[in-house]
């Protein structure tokens, strides 16, 4: 499924920390360091002189409790043509580092909630993005348990309100095994590297039918 984008299109993206990158601490750079400015600079490189806005609001720290609450203020009065969403991977890393349990049924429902407030703006074109974990301890490898049913989860939902869904888990991992590593791609499994970002805006990119190159 490709995402159109108009001339004057608003392209919003939200999440955490992976969507974040410095955002919030480099006034200057609104955008961050991450997939979302790549994706951004790719759209701009293949499409000369567009008019279209990117608007990064990535809190890093959030889950998706925190998503919903802040979603009419963060969100909703921008009246964005496009919604793309990274949320998912701090529901599971909380439940391993302070004991905080997400279950799948309330991760979805509070996702699910805020959708629908994007499906009461009009032709409002939605973007999900798995959350994903590149495992760089074996530790990690105990979080699949977790975090796999909230990926069906959003691939359900992706389902369920017809929006584009970038597989990201699968898509990076595979890109550790051509790397030759994890580290290269998740430092710590969680935040990627500068490559793992360009993966994932290529991907991005290609949704809204730009190529890596920009074409």
């Amino acid at each position: 499924m490709t995402v159109s984008l108009h001339p004057s299109a608003t392209v919003l993206f939200q999440g955490d920390s992976i969507t974040d990158v410095g955002r919030l601490v480099e006034p200057d750079k609104p955008l961050g360091n991450g997939y979302v400015r790549i994706a951004a600079d790719l759209v701009r490189a293949a499409r000369p002189g567009c008019g279209v806005t990117f608007v990064n609001r990535g809190v890093g720290g959030d889950g998706v409790a925190d998503l919903r609450a802040r979603w009419r203020q963060d969100a909703v009065g921008l009246r964005p043509d496009v919604v793309s969403i990274l949320i998912g991977v701090n529901d599971t890393w909380r439940r391993y580092d302070s004991g905080d349990l997400t279950p799948v049924r309330a991760f979805e429902d509070d996702y699910r909630a805020i959708l629908t407030q994007v499906r009461e703006g009009p032709d409002t074109q939605l973007i999900l993005i798995e959350p994903f974990l590149v495992p760089v301890t074996d530790e990690q490898w105990a979080w699949r348990e977790d975090l796999d049913p909230k990926i069906q989860a959003v691939r359900r939902l992706a389902e369920e309100f017809d929006a584009a869904l970038l597989a990201a888990d699968g898509l990076l991992n595979q890109a550790a095994r051509a790397a030759g590593g994890a580290e290269h791609i998740a430092g710590d499994g969680v935040h990627p590297t500068p490559h793992g970002h360009t993966v994932l805006a290529e991907a991005w990119a290609a949704l809204v039918g730009v190529g890596p190159s920009g074409s």
